[in-house]
């Protein structure tokens, strides 16, 4: 099943990269902003810019990205928030999965789910949970892909409609954002859950500045 499961995907990711590589055109982005303008203090989260280095740009690519970690008064873990947008994804340059990512760095996956997340004005957004683990250090992680007004959790899915949209709308734009935060020694993993998906219901209206729809 799990060998079914990955020629499937092999086979809609390797689809996807033919029908863009193939289909001719110039991605029709609306206007936003640049990421750099994004509030630096969020309902009582205060934010602070992380450089991001050459190496990881290199990975990452052509696109606009944010690294801000938001701390906030009489809360003592902080808030690490990464927001990667790519303004089209048809020359190969694709969203990289942090499944792929965190891995490579150290970071196991202890549990995984995927929910869905109402924001603060009531707008449901499908979004991926995790509890991952380094040694003795553990974060929860809220991430989720974000296009065209839609929000997905599953990177397939997201290469799907990734096509669907170049074909639809001649777009190819989407983003990645990812909120962690730690999981201090001796707090419930429901506690770094609340925390995380509290910041996220105020962050996630205000995308659509920034991430078109």
């Amino acid at each position: 099943m799990k060998n079914l499961r990955f020629w499937t995907a092999a086979l809609l990711l390797a689809g996807t990269a033919l029908l863009l590589h193939t289909r001719p055109g110039i991605d029709r982005n609306p206007p936003s902003e640049p990421l750099l303008q994004f509030p630096s203090v969020l309902a009582g989260w205060t934010g602070s810019d992380q450089p991001i280095d050459q190496e990881t740009l290199d990975v990452l690519g052509a696109g606009d990205f944010l690294s801000r970690v938001y701390t906030q008064a009489g809360q003592a873990a902080p808030v690490d928030l990464f927001i990667g947008y790519f303004p089209t994804q048809r020359t190969g340059q694709t969203i990289h999965s942090p499944k792929h990512c965190l891995p490579g760095a150290g970071w196991v996956f202890e549990s995984s789910n995927y929910v869905n997340l109402t924001d603060v004005n009531g707008t449901p957004h499908r979004v991926g949970e995790y509890t991952i683990a380094n040694g003795e250090m553990r974060q929860f992680v809220i991430y989720w892909y974000q296009a065209h007004g839609r929000s997905v959790a599953n990177e397939y899915m997201a290469k799907i409609y990734m096509a669907a949209d170049a074909i639809r709308m001649n777009r190819t734009d989407g983003a990645l954002i990812r909120v962690i935060t730690p999981i201090a020694p001796g707090e419930q993993v429901l506690a770094a859950r609340m925390r995380a998906e509290e910041f996220t219901a105020r962050l996630a209206p205000l995308l659509p500045r920034f991430i078109p729809d």
